[in-house]
């Protein structure tokens, strides 16, 4: 946590992502990806059904595939995907990976007891910082699945490091098959963050409930409310925790630090999310810096997401 503890002090103050993902967080985003406003999921799921196929028939080639999934969540959508690779190869290797150990378990018992011949390795690791690991059998290539938008809650250039870490770690002829979330709309996108339910509320104020439990603070989570902005120079939602009033928040000493006191005015916030939204050839561009050559593009045909897949053709 002292990632959390330094976000905290710094001006202005901010919190990774990744401290959403506790086992109710995790609960709480798998509500959000079924809500009305929240189209990414419905619409990702949707273009998986229509192209599965067709990604399987480009991905399959003279090899085997296996899967490897980053932020794999409950993995309900991949599900379509590998129940397609598993009617072509017969058996299939999945390994999701994930913080979250809740979602994991989720993913395993749903894909386990729904598609015949899968075998999941699920892996709690922070893929951006530590490496991938899985065994490769002979003969097998590597399709990377990284789902739901992720990358874009990266800054551009850490964006791009991520995705040079990862094709250093996969071999000549792995593929990618990445999702990326289109501008459009300011009304729409906001929509998305900021559900008339308060789920993506709630999702957002317990990261608060997360660090009382965890380190002690003492964060009141009626001093503080859900914040969604549109920042169209960045081409990115930004998700925040506003503080309604003047205040101050005690971390509690520790072996590392002593007791430290935050102080909040008011309307002053804490930065929690970024989400970037893609043109149609930015995620291409991004794609061909970090060493990965595109094969083909999937979208919805209101172009609201699309859907790559990239090879690594040359090391």
């Amino acid at each position: 946590m002292a990632e959390a503890i330094k976000g905290l002090l710094g001006q202005p103050k901010t919190l990774a992502p990744w401290l959403f993902y506790d086992a109710e967080g995790s609960l709480l985003f798998e509500q959000i990806t079924a809500l009305p406003e929240y189209y990414l999921s419905r619409t990702e799921r949707k273009i998986l059904t229509d192209y599965a196929p067709k990604i399987v028939s480009l991905a399959f080639g003279r090899h085997r595939v296996m899967v490897v999934e980053l932020g794999a969540g409950t993995a309900v959508k991949t599900g379509i995907f590998l129940s397609e690779l598993a009617r072509r190869q017969g058996t299939v290797s999945y390994h999701p990976i994930d913080v979250s150990a809740t979602a994991l378990r989720a993913a395993r018992l749903n894909i386990e007891a729904s598609i015949p011949g899968i075998t999941v390795s699920p892996q709690i690791t922070d893929y951006t910082v530590e490496a991938l690991n899985y065994a490769r059998p002979p003969d097998t290539r590597v399709l990377l699945m990284y789902l739901g938008s992720s990358i874009g809650n990266f800054s551009p250039p850490d964006a791009l490091d991520l995705l040079l870490k990862l094709r250093g770690e996969l071999l000549l002829g792995d593929l990618i098959l990445i999702g990326a979330d289109r501008v459009k709309d300011k009304a729409t996108l906001v929509s998305a963050y900021d559900d008339t339910a308060g789920v993506t509320a709630a999702f957002n104020l317990n990261v608060l409930r997360r660090l009382n439990r965890e380190i002690g603070t003492d964060f009141r989570l009626s001093n503080f409310k859900h914040l969604t902005v549109w920042n169209p120079t960045e081409s990115r939602i930004e998700m925040h925790l506003e503080s309604k009033i003047s205040q101050q928040v005690r971390i509690p000493a520790s072996p590392e630090n002593p007791q430290l006191e935050i102080q909040f005015v008011r309307g002053e916030t804490i930065h929690t999310e970024n989400s970037y939204k893609f043109s149609s050839a930015m995620m291409g561009s991004w794609l061909l810096q970090a060493g990965f050559t595109p094969i083909k593009e999937w979208s919805d045909a209101d172009y609201l997401y699309s859907l790559t897949l990239a090879e690594i053709v040359s090391k």
